[in-house]
């Protein structure tokens, strides 16, 4: 089985988009929001892009393959550098990349850090990993492990950024919030 830092962000927004990108139901090529990022990720730091390139996390914790792939990563000051649109699920931000670090430590990188870049929002959020928080990734994964393995699709959240979600016409059609 695989899970990436994508489930392991859509599990701290919504357990149903979880479920549904899990079972190979995507729907971010339908958002606009989605493709502003690639952008933005992409138009941002321009110089970084000329010297760095995305780079590909991978560990196995418990027969489980866990991916991800980071958006820079500076070798010299062991820092992730992970870019994001907004900070409207900025708890899912900070988990996606406390799950780089764990994967790092996974491989055998200790003492990495990483940085949440906002340039929207010309905001930056320092992230570090505790052991607390790797007691709550391993159940994390074990939780998207279930997702993934059930043949239930759990119900819609009924929540406020249901409104702005890439899935929302699957997940409300002929209904309203």
């Amino acid at each position: 089985m695989q899970i990436n830092a994508t489930l392991i962000n859509l599990y701290h927004i919504c357990k149903r988009e979880c479920w549904l990108h899990s079972h190979g139901i995507t729907m971010e090529h339908t958002s606009d929001t989605v493709y502003d990022g690639k952008l933005l990720h992409e138009n941002s730091y321009s110089g970084r892009s000329e010297k760095h390139s995305e780079m590909i996390v991978e560990a196995i914790y418990n027969g489980i393959s866990l991916t991800g792939k980071v958006d820079f990563y500076d070798s010299r000051q062991k820092i992730i550098h992970e870019t994001k649109r907004g900070n409207k699920v900025e708890q899912a931000h900070v988990w996606q990349v406390k799950f780089y670090l764990w994967m790092f430590q996974l491989n055998g990188i200790e003492g990495a850090t990483a940085i949440l870049e906002y340039p929207l929002l010309r905001k930056i959020d320092r992230v570090e990993l505790t052991v607390d928080d790797i007691r709550y990734l391993i159940h994390a994964v074990s939780e998207i492990a279930s997702l993934k393995n059930s043949d239930h699709c759990p119900s819609v959240i009924n929540a406020k950024i249901c409104e702005s979600c890439s899935y929302f016409e699957l997940c409300y059609v002929g209904e309203s919030i």
